[in-house]
């Protein structure tokens, strides 16, 4: 089985600079796992991490989608499992680090995810003609389901946007795959009220550093960016610093029950993050360069 060492945790809780810091003691690449940095020319508002704090270890699945493509889980799992067989192959360790937990089980599991999206649930929540929109992406599941369920129209879709696939075809499937990867999963907690801090400083600086300037050049591409990309925290509120600092807040929280909810996760908090993480892979047989 090929190993792979991954970073999780909240917005704003460190991942990169635990990444890198573990990428240059173990000879390891960073694979990004965040459903938003695929996007070019969307940098200041994903917090893509800068060359000086790449420090000069490669960063993979960054910067790899424009703006008005749709991106999914399926396309993430592809495209990353790629990237981290590349990394095998030249002899180093794949470090999966990033905040998207659907992607992440994507990649390890398949297109099974452990939890769901709570923003993207809310999403398909707010539009209408559901429905007719599932017979058109899933007849096979619209001819099951009554038109009022509506519980179980949105799930269908849920199941189609996140993954790329219909949830009919997904029944069909086993779910007996095993894990395409032995994974060492460390996760990083952070006190809620020092993540908060964290969150509210770096949304001032990504305001002061240019986000208004970023959303405009945006929203002037030609194409126009795809719905997903505006859906990304940070730019769906246009400047609101009061509602990005809350949106952030509320999915940190989401992201920290999906975390939660995943099997064999060993957690490090409070100082020293490098040293702990550092002693947790060396005991899981990991070996320092």
């Amino acid at each position: 089985m090929k190993n792979v060492l991954c970073v999780v945790g909240p917005t704003a809780s460190g991942k990169t600079e635990l990444a890198v810091g573990l990428a240059e003691r173990f000879g390891g690449e960073v694979v990004s796992c965040d459903s938003m940095q695929v996007y070019r020319g969307m940098d200041i508002g994903t917090a893509k991490p800068s060359p000086r704090e790449r420090r000069g270890i490669p960063h993979h699945m960054i910067d790899v989608a424009d703006p008005s493509e749709p991106y999914s889980a399926a396309r993430y799992a592809l495209e990353a499992s790629e990237c981290a067989d590349g990394i095998l192959s030249r002899g180093k360790l794949p470090i999966i680090a990033g905040g998207t937990g659907l992607y992440l089980s994507a990649l390890l599991h398949g297109l099974h995810p452990v939890g769901g999206s709570g923003e993207l649930r809310s999403e398909i929540e707010s539009r209408g003609g559901l429905y007719a929109e599932l017979e058109r992406v899933d007849p096979k599941a619209a001819a099951r389901l009554h038109p009022n369920d509506r519980r179980r129209i949105v799930r269908a879709l849920e199941v189609f946007y996140q993954g790329g696939e219909p949830i009919s075809k997904r029944h069909e499937l086993s779910k007996t795959e095993p894990p395409r990867y032995n994974a060492l999963t460390i996760g990083i907690k952070t006190e809620r009220g020092l993540l908060y801090e964290r969150i509210e400083r770096r949304v001032d600086k990504m305001l002061e550093n240019g986000l208004l300037d970023e959303i405009r050049a945006l929203e002037a591409r030609v194409p126009p960016p795809c719905r997903t990309a505006m859906q990304a925290i940070g730019y769906k509120e246009r400047g609101d610093a009061a509602l990005i600092k809350l949106n952030t807040r509320h999915y940190a929280k989401r992201q920290m029950t999906w975390f939660g909810k995943m099997p064999d996760t060993l957690w490090i908090e409070g100082e020293n993050l490098l040293e702990q993480a550092t002693s947790i892979a060396e005991n899981c047989g990991l070996h320092k360069l």
